[in-house]
């Protein structure tokens, strides 16, 4: 059975709700290994047919501990995970743009394949109190990540990627 790996990080739990939606999905179709970005290392990547990476944009970047995933496990997997197919959420507090083109250049250079496009989820959330608030996100932003789950699930288990 086709296996997804999904890795995320999350401070105030908005892409840890997207990454939950996300996953149930994808166990209707494949086995699924959900880590936190401190959690999975170049093994986790190696097994893995497939990839769907989750994380918050910090000050219109990718957050620090999804770097320091990507950082870590970079050189040790370059070359031997080329063509697999990924997908990507980011949560934003604004447009998200700036962390998910920073992630597919870090894709890119593993020369994975981008199977979907970019779920970019915005909370609005633009004081200091509403950026540190725990984020609930809406039914339909969730759906947007059931949908991306379910297609790369369905697209490992059919063989398509």
């Amino acid at each position: 059975m086709a296996k997804l790996l999904i890795v995320y990080h999350s401070r105030t739990g908005g892409s840890r709700q997207m990454v939950e939606a996300a996953a149930e999905a994808a166990r209707s179709e494949v086995e699924v290994e959900v880590l936190r970005a401190d959690e999975a290392g170049p093994d986790a990547l190696l097994a893995a047919q497939g990839y769907l990476f989750c994380a918050p944009e910090n000050l219109a970047a990718l957050s620090g501990q999804m770097k320091e995933f990507f950082d870590r496990c970079y050189y040790p997997v370059l070359g031997q995970i080329e063509g697999r197919p990924y997908a990507q959420m980011i949560c934003a507090g604004s447009d998200g743009e700036n962390a998910a083109r920073q992630l597919a250049r870090i894709a890119t250079g593993w020369r994975l394949r981008e199977v979907q496009p970019a779920v970019i989820v915005c909370t609005h959330a633009q004081s200091p109190e509403a950026i540190l608030a725990e984020k609930v996100i809406n039914a339909k932003a969730l759906e947007r990540c059931r949908e991306i789950g379910l297609a790369l699930g369905a697209g490992l288990a059919m063989g398509v990627f």
